[in-house]
């Protein structure tokens, strides 16, 4: 798996995801892997947990319907979750997205569900669980941090405890 993390503090939001792929549970294939990306014309910031040709797939859908609702990532959300959901195809997908924009900071699940988190912190991934709840108590407790710093320390911190995060660490911040 992975972990992506994804912080909303002082008017910044940032975003931090590992490289490691791992093939089965017990193979590092690749320790770079690039699982942050901005998408609709730079305006909109993506991070995937899970199969990699899922989450490109789920890009290109994520995509699709920003073109189709003119950038409007709560709407285009909306609408990919529940094609996502409807679609026996796309319901085998093994992935969850999180986007981001000026506006905006959403969880996008396979279940058809679109989360915004109550405390502007949202994490995906095997190591998510721990990376969020470092983010957290950054965000209320860490003064003189920015988003990305706190979306960087956040993962790597998981990547301490999560076998299936590395400390290789992409970010990228609106």
């Amino acid at each position: 798996m992975t972990t992506i993390c994804s912080v909303r503090y002082n008017n910044k939001t940032a975003i931090a995801g590992d490289g490691q792929v791992t093939l089965g549970e017990k193979v590092i294939a690749k320790a770079t892997a690039k699982k942050i990306r901005r998408i609709y014309h730079d305006q909109v910031v993506i991070g995937f947990a899970g199969g990699v040709a899922d989450a490109v797939s789920l890009q290109d859908m994520l995509e699709g319907k920003l073109e189709t609702y003119s950038g409007d990532l709560r709407r285009a959300a909306v609408e990919m979750a529940q094609s996502w959901r409807k679609d026996p195809t796309l319901a085998k997908l093994q992935a969850m997205v999180i986007a981001f924009n000026d506006k905006d900071l959403l969880l996008i699940s396979g279940n058809g569900e679109v989360l915004e988190p109550d405390e502007d912190v949202v994490a995906i991934g095997s190591g998510g669980n721990f990376a969020q709840a470092a983010a957290i108590a950054m965000t209320r407790h860490s003064e003189g941090m920015s988003a990305s710093e706190i979306a960087k320390e956040a993962v790597k911190i998981a990547s301490g405890i999560d076998v299936f995060t590395d400390d290789h660490i992409t970010t990228d911040e609106i």
